[in-house]
């Protein structure tokens, strides 16, 4: 399967985004890819460095304006396409939301982020509501499609749910980056275990993970902080974690990867993680925590 990855910057201009993110997959689709993924919220800025009720007016419903603008590139290109959108689902109710287009432009399904992180710069807890669709895949004509979303990368029971699922792919359409005042050691170390974590995930199911982030520098419009500097280094791991193609740290970029789906059988079979889980034991995984009188 030969899958397009949409690294690209955005801006306050909604329309100029939009346009950027159909000419990547466009661009994607000339070369042979059948499945293209974009980054996270890629319509516009990434709206949650501060806390701003105005910018609830960036959400859109599902279906609406912007999926009919992708269902319709998911269409003319023929490819599977992976969007990710802001949803207004009622009135004080929003959703960051994966949704996956078929190749003939109708919603094959959606995924709303599970896990909303709340750090300094990354304020999504304001804006969105958890997730209330589980982890399920999105069946296509390419394959089963494990779908979430950004800071759901850092948790392996989702990748793990996914899997078991029957997932045949991991993908993690993402923002993230650096807030402007963390040191250049603390910078090193996130990007590096961002990158490992997931790989891990790829080894831990014998799946392929597929990773889109942003890139480029966004301005912290309350002036709190000095912007995010996204890191790019859209990525594809292998099933044994290997890396199959790594994007630079300050382009865009429009690439396509092939990947071999009979890996997985391949690498599950020499690595068989799932006869050995302990399913007997791992009643705890579903506690905040153990504590001792637990």
């Amino acid at each position: 399967m030969k899958i397009g990855l949409v690294q690209q910057s955005c801006s306050a201009e909604k329309a100029a985004n939009i346009q950027k993110s159909v000419a990547g997959i466009a661009a994607c689709a000339r070369q042979g890819a059948e499945l293209v993924v974009l980054q996270e919220l890629h319509c516009g800025i990434y709206f949650c460095q501060a806390e701003d009720p105005g910018m609830f007016d960036l959400a859109e419903p599902i279906p609406g304006p912007d999926t009919a603008v992708f269902s319709v590139a998911a269409r003319e290109n023929g490819v599977v396409l992976v969007s990710s959108l802001f949803e207004k689902r009622a009135p004080g109710l929003y959703h960051n939301t994966a949704v996956v287009f078929e190749k003939d432009g109708s919603i094959a399904g959606k995924y709303r982020k599970m896990h909303i992180p709340d750090d300094p710069a990354y304020y999504e807890k304001f804006y969105f509501t958890p997730g209330d669709l589980g982890f399920q895949p999105i069946a296509t004509s390419v394959g089963k499609l494990g779908v979430l979303v950004c800071w759901d990368q850092w948790y392996p029971e989702a990748a793990r749910l996914m899997a078991l699922a029957g997932a045949e792919v991991l993908i993690y359409p993402t923002a993230i980056g650096w807030e402007s005042t963390d040191p250049h050691s603390e910078k090193t170390l996130q990007h590096d275990a961002w990158f490992t974590i997931q790989r891990a995930h790829a080894v831990a199911n014998g799946l392929p993970v597929v990773t889109v982030n942003r890139v480029g520098h966004e301005p912290d419009w309350s002036a709190a902080t000095g912007g995010i500097q996204f890191w790019g280094q859209s990525f594809v791991a292998g099933p044994q974690g290997e890396v199959l193609y790594l994007a630079g740290p300050d382009r865009e970029e429009n690439a396509v990867v092939e990947i071999d789906k009979q890996r997985t059988e391949d690498v599950r079979r020499i690595w068989p993680f799932f006869r050995d889980r302990r399913i007997d034991f791992y009643g705890g995984l579903t506690q905040r925590y153990l504590d001792e009188d637990d």
